[in-house]
């Protein structure tokens, strides 16, 4: 997909040219078709549907950038978590696994014997 959005056809194109554009718009739907088939449901539910294979390219680079960052800041949290006896120790274990589980949605798997 390198041209980013054909000139509609008018009526005294040639036949090549309404033959080309016809190729084009098919590979430009089966591209997103195929692109939604198999990104992964997390990040699929977080994009917006377009009609432009390229401008559904652009969103899902998007998406992984703040995904990366929400990992990151997660992690952090998560490592540098202590009990520091200002809570019960319920709400601190509570927080912990709140933590893991929204990592789990971004895609990292975070062991028990690691909360541990």
């Amino acid at each position: 997909m390198e041209e980013e959005k054909l000139v509609v056809t008018a009526d005294l194109s040639s036949e090549e040219d309404m033959l080309y554009h016809k190729q084009w718009k098919q590979s430009n739907r089966l591209s997103l078709v195929l692109l939604r088939m198999i990104i992964a449901n997390n990040i699929k539910a977080n994009i917006p549907q377009t009609k432009s294979i390229k401008e559904y390219l652009m969103l899902v680079v998007e998406s992984f950038h703040s995904m990366d960052k929400s990992l990151g800041i997660l992690m952090a949290q998560l490592m540098t978590m202590k009990y520091d006896r200002l809570r019960r120790m319920q709400e601190y274990i509570i927080e912990m696994n709140n933590i893991a589980a929204r990592l789990k949605t971004l895609g990292m798997m975070v062991d028990d014997s690691f909360l541990v």
